[in-house]
């Protein structure tokens, strides 16, 4: 049966910003991708060896409808939140956070010899938008590693060639870390009818046979795999996304993803009247 290889249909080269209490990241995805990287929102990558960049952090904020999925090669962020949660993201670990009704959670970055990771958003479809929120704790154990001829793949969630990392707790993304060695190329089958993206989160290297910059998301269109590949002489390091596009309407405000405009300005009322938490 004949195959097809995924072309690239779009490029977003990350963009460097502040946010929070003035922390120094690249912005990739945002409000002007929503439609083409569906259920994908918005991905921030983080890399820095200076801890001035970072450790203002993200104090106490607001999240309704949405996933927020840290991941961590380097680096160790502490956390806690409205629900009486508290811990610690470190090297090699993620962070599954289901905001759906609504959460006020602060994430505080600590000095390390290198903060690298990204934080990326997932959309929640609307039958799940309110629904409880909770943590979904991902430690270096959880995730499947594996390795072939010049690379390395951490499965963080879904499955690859059997190896199987976490189960998502609404949208059944695949998210993989793949390390390839100088020189070496890898080709990843995909789900038909799905989103499909990488981001190079370290190093230079190639999709699809074209050079493409690190920090540089690419956006595939329909096929059945994607190749990826590191140039001669240079390591390559990057994420690989999957997950079925929702299809809806998006009315996205600050840390606050909605359907509408007016469950949005609902969601914001509720804030300034101290009921934004009261959901059941």
């Amino acid at each position: 049966m004949e195959t097809m290889e995924r072309k690239i249909i779009q490029k977003v080269q990350g963009k460097k910003t502040t946010d929070g209490a003035g922390v120094h990241l690249t912005r990739v995805l945002s409000k002007d991708t929503i439609q083409a990287f569906d259920p994908f929102l918005m991905l921030d990558s983080f890399d820095s060896k200076n801890p001035a960049d970072y450790i203002a952090g993200f104090p106490t904020h607001p999240h309704r409808g949405i996933e927020t999925i840290t991941y961590l090669i380097e680096g160790r962020i502490d956390h806690q939140d409205s629900l009486g949660n508290a811990g610690v993201i470190l090297s090699g670990q993620s962070q599954w956070m289901t905001a759906g009704s609504g959460i006020l959670h602060q994430e505080m970055p600590q000095p390390s010899q290198r903060m690298l990771g990204t934080q990326l958003w997932l959309n929640l479809p609307a039958k799940d938008k309110m629904t409880e929120p909770h943590y979904f704790d991902i430690t270096e154990d959880m995730i499947g590693l594996t390795a072939e001829a010049g690379a390395t793949i951490h499965v963080i969630a879904g499955e690859y060639k059997g190896v199987k990392g976490v189960t998502p707790p609404y949208i059944q993304a695949t998210y993989y870390d793949v390390e390839l060695a100088e020189g070496a190329s890898i080709r990843l089958d995909t789900k038909k009818d799905e989103t499909v993206f990488i981001f190079l989160i370290e190093g230079d290297g190639l999709a699809a046979g074209e050079a493409i910059a690190e920090k540089t998301a690419v956006l595939f269109g329909a096929g059945d795999y994607i190749t990826a590949a590191a140039p001669q002489g240079q390591k390559l390091r990057f994420l690989f996304h999957s997950a079925k596009p929702l299809g809806e309407s998006v009315s996205w405000g600050g840390p606050i993803v909605m359907n509408t405009r007016e469950e949005l300005h609902q969601a914001f009322a509720e804030l300034e009247a101290g009921t934004f938490l009261s959901h059941k």
